[in-house]
């Protein structure tokens, strides 16, 4: 039969391309997960008032606004005393009423999105519909420039913002962020939306607009010295210039202009370049987005400069991020920064994985991808899209709100922090889910010969078409992946073709060795592939199956990968795992906010995957015991947690034999790793002989410290050969059984006492409330047994000192709190077992400040502290108001007579402040 052949890993060079993307118009999406979250934007795109986007430009240039209100947010009029200050008439932060700094990015993301939309659209109509909002916005763009240039206000014609050149000026000056607010970060957006309205639209008034502005920055930054430029970009948020460094790298290539070059390189933050360049990781404590939008543009600056440094830094930082700072949905970070190498449990706060930071990655992932055609990229990218982006879309319609998340959370009883109207995460959103088209296949690059004239890569398995016309091909995928494992390719094309089809990284056993399908049967740890119904001999190595052929049309290849069931460990805590189907994590919905227990032992495959009872219900979510889940990609408004905690009580392992279970409880050693968390640690085995081995390792360990005896050992090999780990046929291995128990025996650990140490229970009085914590002082009591004598018993809380236990109660007050009981037996021998007591008995407690806004205006900033539990929500109400969950300080209109605004603070725990009123006063009132 044909044997498909495999690709291999390239490294990364300036200038260099192995593959580049369909165009936008060239892929259509027929159906899958990703068209409920387009359609819904694009809903957002058509209905949204291009003058409400205007309308902060020309309020700042002093055009009309057309009634116009402003989208809202970040992206307000202002102050309404804040004047449009040029590089020079400041009056600086203690006379400047100043608010909404970072207006106008918001309308640079609304303009990417409705170009983007507009490119990839099937519909004719609606393609026109969105150009010619396109038109409409870069025309308003276009206007409020050239009236911003007749004032003479400004240092240069090109200048664009919704505020004055000042903000610009006090970053040289190294003003801090409070005072401005990221101005080139929003130069950046309103340059991308034009640029991206060039590309997908051909508008050449973008085109001249953008590089009007590019003009303006080289104007600005060309006579700053190195050092202050150094500076700048090292500002904590204030410095943060997006993509500028990319954008200005696109100007150079579509007008020719090579001064945009050097204009770019003006951006380099040679601190960060020079340690990522080195492969020195020194990204602990950096903020994550406004150093990952650099990297484009680094990638850019190799390839115009064939500098080999920039390269190198983005290829360095990317595999100091992915997988060592990236979470199971493929976010990163933890409120907004990046925290130590390797950390991903320890690194679960309140809020992490911005958005914004993923929305950045997808791009960087792609663009490695076409310089490398490697696969690591690519499952990178379906990852990371599948999961948090697709599940960044609240499943909603909205004729105002993007309904995007801000923060996509990953602690226990987590909430998505939706909606996000003029957020930086709101921005990005809008543009996240109108482009999911743009890497489901690659092609050979523009000016390949010989044997990669005509490649295509499939990269996503989505239900799809995609034409490459000038190659005389025509693909069209059907699919229902991820709910189901395989998707079906017609091939309409005609000679030598090489098709790439990537054998995702969940697949068992892809991408570690050659695994040969025999007769192309799909096993649960095989990827199939069949051609016009005939197996193929695949071999997966690299990433791909690729299949290079005589292709005729209406060729069809099917691609089997059964979804499988794999508890994840994370990377720096094997006992904190994911739940994940096929590329989908799941989410346990829960409104704890404590961790989740899950046991697996019992389900646990020799790949690592679970041959679990998951059952899916009508309303989309799955059943898996007591544990009710749902697809990151939801969009629901459900708590969940992301990472459970491993809580097998039992050494045991799969099979029907009831000897398979043990009965030995799965102790834990000091560093509170248990049997089966040693055991299970590198995710599963090659083989059944690999798994008898380590079981027959961690036992002798185990029985070494104690903490099994020699005869629960003995019992836990005789579980380990009966169970059904590793072997195809459970009844037919009953004499392979009795020979490996019998071999693993004649190795059994032995010990001087036949007996192990102390069993050992820390027993709450009571259960904590449904969120996992205790509102009242909990209550526990240590209790101790040994096979003979009593054992010494005591007890320590967090760091503290040991302390005998008694009988009577130990009660903890607030905190989050480790109890660790140990016990020692008349042998020595020592057990230890740990307990997590979360108590939380004080609500938050609100500060409320407001800032009058001229005469009929106030702000209202509600600022909550919980120290224990930490605070979930503060919600706020005022006439005609329902109760809103606070996100950001809010305006409020003055009237003639006073308000009533009523407020209250939620923390984790479940415990609410009183209600509490403020009073506003009347309108013109001192």
């Amino acid at each position: 039969m044909p044997e498909a052949v495999l690709s291999v890993p390239r490294r990364v060079a300036p200038g260099a391309r192995v593959a580049e993307p369909f165009p936008l118009a060239d892929v259509a999406l027929t159906g899958g997960i990703f068209t409920r979250a387009r359609d819904q934007m694009l809903h957002l795109a058509r209905v949204y008032p291009v003058d409400r986007l205007l309308a902060v430009f020309r309020a700042n240039a002093g055009l009309d606004t057309r009634g116009a209100r402003p989208p809202g947010g970040w992206e307000d009029f202002g102050h309404p005393d804040e004047d449009a200050w040029g590089p020079d008439d400041y009056p600086g932060r203690e006379a400047a009423p100043t608010a909404n700094l970072l207006r106008g990015h918001y309308a640079g993301h609304f303009l990417s999105m409705l170009a983007l939309a507009a490119g990839g659209a099937d519909d004719a109509a609606v393609r026109a519909e969105l150009r010619a909002k396109v038109d409409a916005l870069v025309e308003g763009l276009r206007e409020v420039q050239e009236t911003l240039a007749a004032t003479g206000r400004y240092s240069h014609p090109g200048f664009l913002a919704a505020y004055g050149e000042w903000q610009f000026s006090r970053l040289e000056g190294l003003a801090p962020y409070g005072e401005i607010w990221a101005p080139y970060y929003t130069c950046h957006k309103i340059m991308a939306g034009l640029l991206d309205a060039h590309r997908h639209t051909g508008s050449v008034v973008a085109l001249d607009v953008a590089a009007a502005m590019g003009r303006w920055v080289h104007g600005r930054l060309s006579v700053l010295p190195a050092e202050q430029r150094a500076a700048m970009w090292a500002l904590y948020i204030a410095g943060e210039a997006g993509g500028m460094n990319e954008v200005l790298c696109d100007l150079a290539m579509l007008t020719g202009d090579p001064v945009f070059v050097e204009t770019a390189r003006l951006f380099d933050l040679d601190t960060l370049l020079d340690f990522a360049a080195a492969g020195r990781d020194e990204l602990d404590g950096m903020h994550a987005n406004q150093h990952a939008a650099t990297l484009l543009g680094y990638l850019a600056l190799g390839d115009l400069t064939g500098e080999t440094r920039y390269t190198d830094a983005v290829v360095h930082l990317w595999d100091m991020l992915v997988p060592g700072r990236t979470y199971a949905h493929g976010g990163s970070g933890e409120n907004e920064l990046w925290g130590p190498a390797g950390a991903v449990a320890g690194d679960i706060g309140n809020r992490n994985a911005e958005t914004c930071v993923t929305y950045n990655m997808l791009k960087i992932a792609r663009a490695l991808f076409e310089r490398t055609g490697e696969a690591r990229f690519a499952d990178y990218y379906e990852r990371a899209v599948t999961n948090q982006v697709l599940g960044s879309r609240r499943d909603v319609d909205s004729d105002d709100s993007p309904e995007v998340t801000y923060m996509f959370p990953v602690h226990p009883g987590a909430l998505r922090e939706w909606d996000n109207v003029g957020t930086c995460c709101g921005g990005t959103g809008l543009e996240n889910h109108v482009k999911y088209q743009d890497s489901v296949y690659f092609r050979s690059a523009a000016g390949a010969s010989g044997d990669a004239a005509r490649t295509v890569w499939v990269n996503l398995y989505v239900a799809s078409t995609a034409s490459w016309p000038e190659a005389g091909v025509r693909l069209v995928q059907r699919t229902d992946y991820p709910l189901e494992g395989g998707s079906r390719i017609e091939v309409d094309a005609t000679g030598d073709l090489e098709l790439r089809l990537r054998v995702p990284a969940w697949v068992a056993d892809s991408p570690v060795s050659d695994v040969q399908v025999p007769g192309g049967t799909c096993t649960s740890d095989t990827f199939g592939v069949r051609v016009d119904g005939e197996p193929q001999s695949v071999r997966a190595d690299g990433g791909y199956v690729v299949l290079r052929r005589d292709w005729r049309p209406g060729t069809v290849v099917e691609i089997d990968m059964p979804l499988t069931l794999r508890e994840v460990p994370a990377l720096d805590d094997t006992s904190v795992v994911t739940l994940e189907l096929g590329p989908t994590v799941l989410l346990a919905r829960s409104a704890a906010t404590t961790w989740l227990p899950v046991e697996a032992a019992t389900w646990r495959r020799l790949d690592g995957t679970l041959d679990a009872p998951l059952t899916r219900a009508d309303d989309g979510t799955w059943h898996l015991g007591d544990l009710v889940l749902e697809p990151t990609w939801s969009g629901s408004d459900a708590r969940y947690h992301m990472y459970l905690r491993r809580a097998d009580a039992r050494i045991a392992f799969a099979g029907a034999d009831p000897a398979a279970d043990s009965g030995v409880p799965n102790a834990a050693r000091a560093d509170g790793r248990t049997f089966l968390d040693v055991l299970w640690a590198d995710g599963g085995f090659a083989d059944r002989g690999t798994f008898l081995e380590a079981v027959l390792r961690t036992a002798h360990e185990f029985v070494g410290l104690g903490l099994i005896s020699a005869a629960e050992g003995r019992q836990v090999l005789v579980a380990a050969a009966r169970s059904a780990v590793g072997r195809e046929d459970e009844d037919a291995g009953r004499e392979e059984a009795r020979a490996e128990e019998a071999a693993l025996l004649s190795r059994a650990p032995t010990a001087a006492h036949d007996g192990s140490a102390p069993r050992v229970e820390i027993v709450p009085a009571a259960a904590p409330g449904v969120t996992g914590w205790y509102l009242r002082p909990a209550e526990l009591t240590v209790t101790a047994r040994a096979d003979a004598g009593e054992p010494d018993v005591e007890v320590r809380v967090d760091d503290g000192p040991w302390a005998p236990a008694g009988r009577t109660p130990l009660v903890l007050a607030d905190g989050v709190h480790t109890v660790t009981a140990r016990a020692v037996d008349d042998a020595g021998r020592e057990r230890r077992v740990v307990r997590e007591v979360s108590v939380d008995t004080t609500p938050p407690r609100t500060q409320v400040t407001t800032k009058r806004l001229g005469p009929r205006g106030v702000e209202i900033n509600l600022t909550a502290v919980d120290d224990v539990s930490g605070v979930d929500s503060i919600r706020w109400k005022g006439p005609d108001t329902f109760w809103a969950t606070f996100a950001e300080p809010f305006s409020r209109a003055l009237f003639d007579a006073p308000q009533v605004i009523e407020f209250a603070a939620t923390d984790r725990a479940g415990n609410q402040e009183p209600v509490r009123t403020l009073v506003l006063p009347p309108a013109n009132a001192e």
